[in-house]
């Protein structure tokens, strides 16, 4: 592996790559809920840009180089359980082929170069399976003794808002360093979690019925942290505003560090 330079000079603003959730909602040009991360993400003081699910993969190779962190998003659909080894369970939501691949491209970047990601939700999900862990593919049907993780997907400007549950976050981690406590409260809209967790993550946060809510990477420099629960959506919580300040403040420390392979 030999250094090479980053993008851009060390003093400007970190531009942070987020792909569409969907490839149907990239089609339709539909943002409300991609708009939250991109809001989060300006909040934290970043520049947000948009990573499109249909590019080929030197458009995409291309376009990755040139930015310095990674969100992954959540997404209404799941990933496809045949990545890791598993058939497709009845209450799978429709899979997003385009959507798998560009995370895994994504995840294959960030890992070689050094760049930060912070994956939420789909995305933590996602991350689990890259690592070679595994999904419960429905919650309520796998694991009927689990608590009320919320409904899936809710709509932009839902009166409902979230379900809101306790959690638990293992003393010395990242997550409970930010939440400045262990015990906390976070938001809940999913139905699939990590079942076995994938190779060098380390399970940071639970829910009180055993539900794994958060995940960060221990085998390198690789700043890489999953949360399954959505805090671009508590732009007023002390923990998301401190999640996403540490994420950009780690892609302002990598970026002059970033390694390529030869």
């Amino acid at each position: 592996m030999t250094p090479t330079a980053t993008s851009g000079s060390a003093s400007h603003t970190p531009r942070i790559g987020i792909p569409w959730r969907t490839t149907d909602e990239q089609r339709q040009g539909e943002r409300k809920k991609l708009n939250y991360y991109f809001e989060a993400i300006k909040s934290a003081g970043a520049e947000p840009t948009d990573i499109r699910l249909d590019q080929s993969p030197a458009q995409l190779q291309a376009q990755l180089s040139d930015l310095d962190g990674f969100v992954l998003p959540g997404s209404p659909a799941d990933v496809d359980p045949s990545r890791y080894g598993a058939s497709k369970h009845p209450k799978t939501n429709d899979l997003d082929g385009n959507r798998d691949g560009t995370d895994i491209a994504i995840l294959d970047h960030a890992f070689e170069t050094g760049k930060p990601v912070l994956a939420i939700c789909f995305g933590c999900q996602l991350l689990n399976v890259y690592l070679k862990g595994t999904l419960i593919q429905d919650l309520r049907a796998e694991k009927p003794e689990s608590i009320a993780h919320g409904d899936t997907d809710l709509p932009p400007g839902a009166a409902k808002g979230d379900m809101e549950h306790p959690v638990e976050f293992s003393p010395g981690t990242l997550l409970a360093r930010l939440n400045r406590a262990t015990a906390g409260k976070i938001n809940s809209s999913h139905h699939q979690a990590i079942d076995r967790p994938g190779e060098n993550l380390r399970v940071t946060a639970r829910a009180f019925d055993g539900t794994i809510e958060g995940v960060e990477w221990t085998a390198g420099r690789n700043w890489v942290v999953g949360v399954q629960w959505h805090p671009e959506r508590m732009p007023s919580d002390a923990l998301s505003q401190h999640l996403f300040a540490e994420f950009v403040a780690a892609v302002r420390s990598a970026r002059g560090s970033v390694v390529q392979k030869a």
